[in-house]
């Protein structure tokens, strides 16, 4: 394939080396011509090598001086992830446009680095991926791939592409181009250093929803040294799919995808607060979700048939593209005028009250909102939760990141406190459920589980029996009381 023109981008080849003192010189002559014609930068960057890949380096720079070829060292060893990271920053804090990661060991061509940035340069693609299991060059195996290794990357590229829902035919080739806008929009700062750094890097860019391409490239296996533990990075590959999938489904935040965790997921449960609310709203009316966060009930409202509005103190939501508007708001202080010339069918409240010093203000200005015979749905947590009462029988009485003692909550309410708190503000109760604790987010499993699905069952009977010990919110819908139609003064 020749060499595309540049067409006005940025290029840069990152040339990351690690006691690659025998290969370096090979690597960079074998890179051609028109290839250097096109880049602006190739950059040596080694990574604190004890051997002297470094020294090396410099000098055959010093030879050829040639302007383009940059060669810097780490005081200390980054590790195979932190040398990338390092190498990636360093390239948009210039500005540049693409970078190409290339080894120096010389187990990936250099000979088809055209290849690689050229869908990246016609726009066609945000990353591109050398595969080694494409058939062009033949096959890893006749590359010289153990099949050990090869037997290792298929077993791990099936399950990673089960577990991502892509299609890929290799996720372990380090041969590899970005379009540093897109990488730009990754963040990497609890990304691992280790060698799954490229697995988590796929994975990022897959859910932000980059285009991804694959090209074939050729496989060789020389008498390099492989600083990879098999077993170890086998096993670091399933953990980071592992730990997105329950970070993104938001059963644990680990701080590697943290970017993904929603802190208030989607219920999809039996009697929750959401199926609840689903409920009650029905379909063809007008809503205002206050307290809307990052819109995704808002949204999926919308699609069923609701024309939707939502506040917050978000300066934007995520998916307010699929309602008619949203406006930002300090709710302590009340809406203020938030959506103040229209009127609502339905106006939600869910998990927003505890939050609020006043929660009076709000409800108060909800009223002349509400159409006749509109409805406010309500959703508090239940402070008398089982869970709860255990806990200050043993002497602990521990905040957390979400649930029933959430760190941001200001207000604790039990059943009869958050239907008093409707009713002394102009409000007439006509539901009062409770929803159950949340089988899926206690266990950390996934809602499908057959484990969760019985402890759901259970927990469903045990909250009829007993509403007040094992309800987990409070599920409220009021209308105005007939003599509560003025504004809080």
């Amino acid at each position: 394939m020749d060499d595309p023109a540049s067409r006005g981008k940025r290029i840069a080849i990152l040339v990351v080396t690690y006691n690659a003192a025998t290969t370096i010189s090979k690597v960079l002559k074998r890179i051609p011509a028109p290839v250097w014609s096109n880049v602006e930068e190739v950059l040596v960057f080694d990574d604190a090598s004890s051997d002297e890949t470094y020294e090396l380096a410099i000098g055959l720079k010093t030879l050829s001086e040639n302007t383009k070829l940059h060669v810097l060292q780490h005081i200390r060893n980054l590790g195979y992830g932190g040398n990338q990271k390092a190498g990636y920053r360093y390239f948009i804090e210039k500005g540049f446009d693409i970078v190409v990661l290339l080894h120096g060991d010389g187990q990936y061509a250099p000979e088809v680095l055209a290849r690689m940035y050229h869908p990246i340069v016609t726009g066609e693609a945000d990353a591109v991926f050398g595969s080694r299991m494409m058939k062009e060059y033949g096959g890893p195996l006749k590359g010289g791939m153990p099949i050990y290794k090869y037997a290792g990357n298929r077993i791990l590229t099936y399950f990673e592409n089960r577990a991502l829902a892509m299609h890929l035919t290799e996720f372990h080739s380090g041969y590899r181009a970005y379009n540093l806008h897109a990488l730009a929009k990754i963040d990497f700062t609890h990304m691992t250093d280790d060698f799954h750094f490229d697995t988590e890097i796929i994975i990022k860019l897959n859910h932000q929803g980059f285009r991804i391409r694959e090209v074939p490239i050729p496989t060789y296996y020389g008498g390099e040294i492989c600083h990879v533990n098999g077993m170890k990075y086998a096993w670091d590959v399933a953990r980071a799919v592992r730990r997105y999938d329950r970070t993104r489904n938001s059963l644990v935040k680990y701080p590697e995808f943290q970017e993904y965790f929603v802190h208030y997921p989607i219920k999809t449960s039996r009697h929750s607060s959401h199926e609840f609310v689903r409920e009650a709203v029905g379909t063809g009316h007008d809503v205002l979700d206050i307290g809307c966060g990052e819109a995704f009930l808002a949204a999926q409202l919308q699609k069923a048939g609701n024309r939707v509005w939502g506040a917050d103190a978000l300066p934007e939501a995520r998916h307010a593209a699929g309602i008619e508007g949203y406006a930002q708001a300090d709710l302590d202080q009340g809406l203020g005028p938030v959506w103040q010339e229209l009127s609502f069918d339905k106006i939600l409240l869910l998990d927003v009250l505890e939050h609020l010093r006043r929660p009076e203000w709000l409800l108060r200005d909800c009223l002349p909102l509400l159409r006749p015979n509109g409805q406010l749905v309500v959703s508090v947590p239940n402070a008398l939760n089982i869970s709860v009462r255990l806990m200050v029988m043993f002497g602990r009485f521990d905040y957390t990141e979400r649930g029933i003692l959430d760190r941001t909550h200001l207000r604790f309410y039990s059943r009869k406190t958050a239907r008093a708190l409707l009713e002394e503000n102009g409000f007439e109760v006509l539901q009062h459920r409770m929803t159950i604790i949340p089988a899926e987010l206690a266990l950390a499993m996934s809602p499908k589980n057959p484990i969760v699905r019985v402890a759901q069952a259970i927990l469903i009977f045990l909250t009829a029996l007993l509403p007040g010990l094992f309800g987990y919110q409070s599920f409220l819908v009021a209308r105005a009381a007939t003599t509560s139609r003025s504004p809080r003064p």
